[in-house]
């Protein structure tokens, strides 16, 4: 530790500062009190256009993104830049479904897209296992957050991990403080201080190591020598598929969290989203250069430090690539920029996961009469638990990728998606097939998760998202993304379930949106605020969420 005494300075300079912004938030744009969840959880609803850019790309471009991506590229080679086209048709889909989806949100008041669920379909069971499905989804991205700040200073020689607890103590203060405002704010930094440590970056650190020829020719060499299948600075036959697969897989999941669902609604207009999505791919651009420090951590000899099993910690060889590249000031600006870009993302999983359970799970089964400033009360001590429960994430998975623990996330988030992405379009399927898919879709997915092992490892179980078709009974090498193969289960048995629903004559649920709710923007009136009906009963009108 003695040795990195600058950047250790450095660092805790930043991370106090972004600390005391969390604090401060909750009188930024201050509301009359934050005891809703309107103000405390969405920010009053009424980021405009640079504060919502800024909240979404922070919320987007996590610790995945400057850890794990680059961390995948280290030990894998080129199927780590299925990042890159995930988030190029990741912005198209949000135009497709997000917008309908705030409209309808802010006509009746809805906060998660469990409320939604609620009043599209009238199933409360169906609500009941979107919510948890989301909840348990956004465990492990939190998760992938503290890991990022671990590996961080773990590279400054403070080993344990009693600083992802510390992390999660700051970061549960703030929280709880200042609600959705805190990220909100902290985000202006993260996202500056991110441009100028990656454009710094790729200027800087390539002429010291030879230019990117060679770069690139150490990549080769190392991946020449790797006795793992599939990895290498090209794809083969074998990984070509789990590459598609996963990069849609993932952007189909992505609009489906409830942390992108939070930041979106939060936002002021129907216009302030579609300026940020055509706006927000240049994101991508950055995500493109921050994947090849993968390979200048190759390039510059770079070893992983060993975590807390004894194996080596791929998640360290960029705070590494800094330390090893950079003047030592400099380098604990760059550990700075990735641990605050783990805490904005966190903050905000953690309030849309607690949002989940205080309106779809504790209104809905224990306080139908619960007021505003008893939501917001649950929701700001759920939001506590839930960052506990993704330090027990990190404990009992330990994978070797951190970016595992997103991926299997998505696999869980991504069988929401005929529920609300389908939703909004249609009321075709049926509630009861719909909630037989949603399990057949999420039993589906674990159970091909528990069989995918990671060799680099020796994990039996949970080891990655590439499944081989050849457990299929089909003579291939080739894998595919395990959430496309539950989500495809998922949809066969939700239409065949709505077939038979129907001809068994099982009452639809009602739906207490109107064509117009999709389309509303933010001068039009809220819808009148009436009582959902009892699930089975016949009813007409908007509804507030129940």
């Amino acid at each position: 530790m003695s040795d990195h005494i600058t950047e250790i300075v450095v660092f805790s300079l930043l991370f106090l500062l972004v600390s005391v912004m969390g604090f401060v938030a909750a009188r930024w744009q201050r509301a009359e009190h934050l005891e809703s969840l309107d103000e405390w959880g969405l920010g009053g609803r009424g980021f405009g256009s640079w504060i919502t850019w800024f909240l979404i790309g922070g919320d987007l471009y996590t610790a995945y993104t400057f850890v794990a991506i680059p961390a995948l590229m280290f030990g894998a080679g080129a199927m780590g830049f299925y990042a890159m086209p995930y988030t190029v048709v990741v912005y198209p889909l949000v135009f497709v479904v997000l917008l309908r989806l705030w409209s309808v949100s802010q006509r009746h008041g809805l906060v998660t897209p469990a409320d939604f669920v609620r009043v599209r379909h009238g199933s409360r069971l169906l609500a009941l296992l979107v919510a948890i499905t989301g909840i348990v989804a956004t465990m492990p991205y939190i998760a992938l957050q503290l890991v990022g700040i671990e590996a961080v200073l773990r590279t400054m020689g403070i080993t344990g991990h009693w600083p992802i607890f510390a992390a999660f103590a700051i970061l549960a203060a703030y929280t709880y403080h200042a609600g959705l405002r805190a990220p909100a704010l902290i985000a202006f930094v993260k996202d500056i201080l991110i441009y100028i440590v990656i454009i710094i970056a790729v200027l800087y650190i390539p002429p010291k190591l030879g230019g990117w020829g060679d770069i690139f020719a150490a990549a080769d060499e190392k991946f020449a020598e790797t006795p793992a299948p599939g990895d290498g600075t090209l794809l083969n036959a074998g990984n070509q598929l789990q590459y598609i697969t996963l990069a849609l897989g993932s952007a189909i999941a992505l609009f489906l969290y409830p942390h992108m669902i939070t930041g979106t609604l939060a936002a002021r207009s129907r216009d302030t989203i579609k300026k940020n999505m055509a706006a927000l791919p240049v994101y991508s651009v950055l995500l493109g250069l921050i994947a090849l420090l993968g390979y200048m951590a190759i390039a510059a000899g770079i070893t992983p430090l060993s975590g807390e099993n004894g194996k080596p910690n791929a998640n360290t060889v960029v705070p590494q690539l800094f330390d090893s590249q950079f003047p030592d000031w400099f380098a604990g600006v760059a550990y700075a920029a990735v641990g605050i870009g783990a805490l904005v993302p966190a903050a905000i999983m953690s309030i849309g996961a607690a949002n989940l359970f205080t309106r779809n799970i504790y209104r809905e089964f224990f306080r139908p009469d619960a007021d505003e400033a008893t939501e917001a009360k649950v929701s700001k001590l759920v939001s506590l638990l839930v960052k506990v429960g993704a330090v027990l994430v990190i404990v009992s998975l330990d994978p070797q990728f951190s970016v595992d623990l997103q991926l299997i996330g998505g696999v869980l988030i991504l069988q929401t998606l005929p529920a609300v992405g389908f939703g909004l379009y249609t009321r075709w399927f049926h509630r009861h097939g719909l909630v037989a898919g949603l399990l057949a879709g999420l039993l589906a997915g674990v159970v091909l998760l528990y069989n995918i092992p990671n060799p680099a490892t020796g994990k039996e179980h949970f080891g990655g998202s590439a499944f081989p078709l050849s457990d299929f009974g089909l003579d291939t090498d080739v894998t595919m993304y395990a959430g496309l193969i539950a989500l495809a289960v998922n949809i066969v048995v939700t239409a065949v379930g709505t077939l038979l629903a129907r001809a068994a004559g099982a009452q639809e649920g009602t739906d207490l949106t109107r064509p117009e709710d999709y389309f509303s923007d933010a001068q039009d009136k809220p819808s009148p605020v009436v009582e959902a009906p009892a699930e089975g009963t016949a009813g007409e009108g908007a509804a507030r969420v129940p």
